[in-house]
Order: C-alpha cells, then structure tokens, then sequence
C-alpha cells in the first residue's frame, strides 16, 4: 500500500476502529469430503447418545434482482465474482445483470423501475446525499480509476495547460470530480476550459481521433489511451493525487421505496457481497480474466487494471459501521468543499446501516 493510500486510510480512522476481520478466506462455497468411514461393527455396550443434529440449513423465498454495473473492474468485480462463485444463489437470488455507462443513468433507470440495484462509483453519491438512492452495502473504500488524460501532442504537459482547451468529461461520475480537483490545483476552474459532455466510451474514441484535448475518464478506458496516444499520454491528476485529503468509496445502491419493500433481499445480497469481497482480494487475477470474459475486453487490459482500487480494506472493516459513517462522512465534505452539496446531510439519511449490519452478522454465522 502506497504512503498515500495509507495517510488517507488513517485520516478516515478505518483501519484504526476495525472490529471482526472479515478476510481470509478462499471463497469455496464447497465444503471438503468427508474423508472418515462409517464403523459397521455392532457396539457390545449401549451406544452413547447420539451427537446432537445440525440445524438444517436456512432456506429462503427465491427472488430475481436487476443489478446494473458499468463495464470496469471496480464496478462489476464483486457482482460478477459472487455470480460465478454462487453466493447469490444459495442465498435464493437470481441475479439478472445490466451494462451502464455511468451511476447517473443507472440511478435514472432505478427511478423508473427498470432495475432495482445499482453499483456507483464515487461522483454519484451525490445523488445519493440529495435523497434519489439509498447506499445499503460499500463495494470498496477507494477507487483509484479515474485520470484526467491530456495529449502532448496538443501542448499540454501539466494541469494548467488546460486553459481554454476542450476537455470531454461524463457529468455526476467520479472523473468530474477529480477534473475538479486537477484544476484547482492548478489554479483554474471549470470555465477556464471547454467541456463537452462525453460517456467514458466516447470520450475514449475522441481522445483518440484528436477531436477533444483531454479527457477526464477512468479505467480500464484510461489504459486504452495509455496504448493508443503512446508517449502523448500524460496524467494530469487521478485519484491516488489527493488521498491525503479525500476519499472515493463505491456502493451498492437501491431506491428507498425498494429499501423498504424488500429488505431481506438486500440483507441476503449484501451478505453475499461480504462473501464476494474476500474472494475478490484473494484471487485477483482470477477476478480480472472472469470479468474479461464477461465483458467481452481484453484480458490483458483487465489484468493491467488490477490496482484501480484498494481491494482490501472492505474486508477488513465491513462490519465496521463506525468505520464506514466516518468514510461517508468523509466523502460528503468533499462534495460540501467543492460546491456540490451545499451543507451537510446526516449519513444515516441516505446509508442503511441497519441492512450493513445485519448482512455482516448472517455472514460471519455462515462461516
């Protein structure tokens, strides 16, 4: 872990208060053979009582979910890993996946009844602090994805080269907030530039053709322009820039109205993402070519995009709800010192605690 990353984690006190570890497992769903054999022989005393039976295992109401995901490792990790690994299913869940280009839009579709649960990236917890979703389980406390791509071949070497210059950026995602903060730092602000709303897909092929001089996207979009503007490319300011003062947790979200129909629903899913997480961190790889293969990219990009967030502290402090208040609180005084919020919003207003808390606890009796 960089110095960064570990200053930032400090500041938010996550890896100070953190109670039961939730790692270290190999994520098997399936137990070991037993390896003993059954005695025939007739005993020639009175058998002692028998062993006291398990509880039989819980059942649950089957249901079907409409996830949404956007087409990158951070997003659709855990959600593909607990697909493939079965932790939905043998908590009753069907999951039905759908592709998104951002969390705006998905936040959109859930309003409208088109999905019921959707993973955002940092940008759309906004949405989120304003009353349009509710966060019910953290995906991972740091994203390290975005960057805001200039090319040299366009005169700009450094942040402060974007003065006047046309930059692409997705409004209410995570990447318009680090082009926030890479322009304060050099002094500018966001009418010192052109901006031309762009999805990270169109931003990337725009970047590339020359048609727009930066671009503020994130991975594994960002590796691709890496490859194609070649020593043109240049980082002018990601993520892992301003962890000393900020921090950039993803989610899983839902609507308040789905919240408070089908709680148990959201208790079992967040449950298997518990579950999800620990095989996530502990076979990485395996997680990239999955995700590769589902997303149709390719398989050494998705390797290459590995280090796009901090894959372990989640596991380490989900069943933290100190830890993870102080993270959203952290994340909202961003948005309140950038002007996206205007004041702040008690994080038990728009985080279901309660639905965290009780998923940790039916995980850690599974184990």
């Amino acid at each position: 872990m960089n110095k960064k990353r570990l200053l930032a984690l400090l500041l938010t006190g996550v890896l100070v208060l953190s109670l039961a570890a939730c790692g270290g497992g190999n994520g098997s769903s399936t137990p070991a053979p037993s390896t003993s054999t059954p005695s025939t022989s007739t005993p020639s005393t009175p058998a002692p009582d028998p062993t006291p039976s398990q509880p039989d295992a819980p059942t649950y109401e089957p249901a079907t979910v409409r996830v949404a995901y956007m087409p990158n490792l951070g997003s659709a990790g855990s959600l593909f890993v607990g697909i493939d690994q079965g932790y939905f299913a043998e908590l009753g869940l069907t999951v039905e996946v759908y592709e998104f280009q951002g969390g705006p839009a998905e936040i959109a579709a859930m309003a409208s009844g088109d999905i019921d649960i959707s993973q955002i990236g940092h940008g759309a917890h906004a949405l989120c602090i304003e009353g349009q979703a509710a966060i019910f389980q953290m995906d991972h406390t740091t994203s390290l994805s975005d960057v805001v791509v200039g090319n040299k071949a366009k005169g700009i070497n450094t942040a402060a080269d974007l003065k006047g210059k046309t930059v692409a950026v997705q409004a209410g995602t995570s990447s318009e907030i680090i082009l926030q903060q890479a322009l304060k730092k050099a002094g500018l602000t966001v009418d010192d530039i052109n901006t031309v709303e762009m999805t990270v897909d169109g931003m990337t092929t725009a970047m590339i053709t020359g048609q727009v001089d930066a671009a503020a996207a994130w991975s594994p979009n960002t590796i691709t322009l890496q490859d194609q503007l070649g020593e043109n490319y240049v980082n002018l300011g990601g993520n892992a820039d301003f962890l000393d003062s900020a921090i950039f947790p993803s989610s899983y979200i839902t609507t308040t109205k789905y919240a408070q129909e089908n709680k148990d629903i959201l208790v079992r899913f967040a449950q298997a993402l518990n579950k999800a997480h620990d095989y996530r961190l502990a076979n990485q790889e395996y997680m990239a070519k999955l995700l590769a293969k589902e997303l149709d990219a390719p398989e050494d990009t998705m390797l290459r995009a590995l280090g796009e967030a901090d894959w372990e502290t989640i596991t380490k402090d989900c069943g933290n709800m100190d830890a993870i208040k102080t993270i959203y609180e952290t994340q909202q005084q961003l948005f309140i010192n950038n002007g996206r919020i205007p004041e702040a919003v008690p994080v038990e207003n728009y985080v279901l605690f309660d639905v965290m808390e009780e998923a940790y606890k039916a995980y850690s009796a599974a184990k």
